[in-house]
């Protein structure tokens, strides 16, 4: 019989957090809403798409975290754990089994593979190689957009715009959430985020924050880490967590470009305010401040002088599974804990609850997000079991439990 692995948080001591969708959530309907608009009315203003698929009310049920986009033949597909592909659609229209094989004979594509068999390599190239998978709900819009896309230029027969589809949501994504539009208000995407927080945004419980409190008072180091660019991450931190936010952490990275920010040597950029101001040397790490892109292996430095033990033990919490739980744990066996909403949404694992935003989380045409049949896991399922101590829905959920309750671990 296999012997049960415990732990507990008081177990470790360091303990760092991702920003968004794990300490900071969102009313994910209205985020994505928000999202595909935005991305629609690029395409149709910018890119000169006809409107009359493309501004259709949003279809919950086509969207699920995790799909991923083949560009080549205009088609959504979902993946097994091997990266098989296990269900598809040609823009908007279900490929039956028939229709599906003669895509993927062999239910592979050489892009997905290469991404399952070294997903940060293949993430690392991203920027360069069009990154092609949906990994969080900032991009979860991206399948319905393109699919709309294709069936907008076959019905209007521009089969010429067909190769041209993804490489315009690039475009557009660059154009929502680029630092620079931040700055100049621009990019439809955080001005609105900016005049209505409220929308938006939910506000950490008063739970959560002592929970916090609890952990730092007991001699836990808490640390950072967020892809988000300074100036919108402040906001979402003072609007989620108050305006203090930042006396709950010992030192603050933004606009880490995970998951580089583990694999890379990255220079530090001070940050003041809403903007980063300087590089400084790796030795200019202040208690308490806020810096910008780096890397981990000076974070880790500085947080392990400031800990008793010589040896100290890593915790890091996040949602983006290749990001926040797959990397860290492969590049450092740093101990990773995941907060997947799905979870709540689907019910799924055992987990109670009615997650208030599950139209958008549950999708009855893909199936699970954690599955890929009744008892396969998908790709996603797979990297959560196996690189995550623990998956829960919510920090929420999480700081219910005392800081020296002992969970069972997943590598059990």
């Amino acid at each position: 019989m296999e012997e049960m692995i415990k732990f507990s948080l008081k177990d470790y001591s360091c303990i760092g957090f991702d920003l968004d969708n794990t300490l900071a959530r969102y009313k994910l309907s209205n985020l994505i809403e928000l999202e595909y608009y935005i991305m629609a009315d690029f395409l149709i203003k910018q890119r000169h798409y006809p409107g009359d698929i493309l501004l259709k009310p949003l279809d919950p049920n086509f969207l699920l975290k995790g799909l991923v986009i083949d560009d080549k033949f205009g088609n959504v597909v979902k993946i097994a754990a091997d990266g098989a592909i296990v269900s598809a659609a040609h823009g908007t229209k279900w490929l039956n089994e028939e229709e599906l094989l003669n895509y993927y004979p062999t239910r592979h594509r050489q892009f997905i593979d290469d991404y399952v068999d070294d997903p940060i390599e293949a993430s690392n190239r991203c920027y360069n190689d069009k990154m092609r998978f949906s990994l969080d709900y900032f991009d979860i819009a991206n399948s319905l957009v393109y699919a709309r896309a294709v069936d907008t230029v076959e019905q209007h027969r521009l089969h010429e715009k067909i190769t041209e589809i993804w490489q315009d949501i690039i475009d557009c994504l660059l154009y929502m959430f680029v630092s620079d539009h931040f700055h100049q208000d621009i990019g439809g995407y955080y001005p609105e985020i900016r005049r209505h927080p409220e929308k938006y945004y939910q506000k950490c419980s008063q739970s959560v924050l002592n929970w916090l409190l609890f952990l730092k008072s007991s001699g836990i180091r808490l640390f950072l880490i967020s892809g988000a660019y300074a100036g919108s991450a402040h906001i979402t931190a003072a609007y989620t967590i108050g305006e203090n936010w930042q006396d709950y952490f010992d030192i603050i990275i933004f606009g880490a470009r995970k998951p580089g920010f583990f694999t890379s040597h990255r220079d530090f950029l001070r940050v003041e305010g809403y903007k980063e101001t300087h590089k400084i040397s790796e030795n200019q790490l202040q208690l308490g401040g806020i810096y910008s892109i780096g890397n981990w292996s000076v974070v880790k430095i500085f947080l392990t002088n400031l800990c008793k033990s010589s040896d100290p033990k890593f915790l890091y919490i996040g949602d983006n599974l290749l990001q926040d739980v797959y990397t860290p744990n492969v590049c450092d066996k740093i101990d990773t804990l995941c907060i997947c909403e799905e979870l709540e949404a689907e019910n799924a694992f055992g987990f109670p609850g009615s997650h208030p935003d599950k139209n958008v989380l549950k999708s009855t045409l893909w199936g699970s997000f954690f599955f890929s049949d009744s008892s396969t896991l998908s790709y996603w399922g797979y990297l959560m079991k196996n690189y995550s101590r623990i998956f829960v829905p919510s920090i929420e959920y999480l700081a219910k439990f005392p800081v020296d309750y002992e969970f069972v671990s997943n590598n059990s």
